[in-house]
């Protein structure tokens, strides 16, 4: 099991950067799967991005080259670093970790990209 909280949220210009964090309450060295994840009003969830034990990443097309996961094992936090911002990133940004069959999931943090 693993509890999981999500800061770095906000609101933001067109243009800009935030960057998200994602404070797990356990080591996360073993955790197989970690990702973000967002949804935005009338919207289905989908995956942003995501990173594995070994470090393999994945992003969607609408990110690739703007943002960047990433995971620090001695701070059991994984990280979103989202650059050049657009109106329709705007969402409530959610990580999840897979550390056995099930996932875990933050209440997540509102980002909104102001035009």
């Amino acid at each position: 099991q693993v509890q999981l909280v999500e800061s770095g949220g906000g609101l933001v210009q067109a243009g800009g950067s935030l960057r998200l964090s994602c404070a797990a309450s356990r080591n996360i060295f073993s955790i197989k799967y970690m990702g973000w994840y967002r949804q935005a009003p009338g919207k289905q969830r989908e995956l942003v991005a995501s990173i594995l034990s070994d470090g393999t990443t994945n992003y969607a097309d609408s990110v690739k080259g703007r943002f960047t996961i990433s995971r620090d094992n001695t701070k059991n936090t994984m990280y979103l670093q989202m650059n050049n911002l657009k109106p329709e990133d705007t969402a409530v940004y959610s990580c999840a970790a897979v550390p056995g069959s099930f996932f875990y999931w933050g209440r997540g943090t509102q980002v909104t990209v102001s035009s």
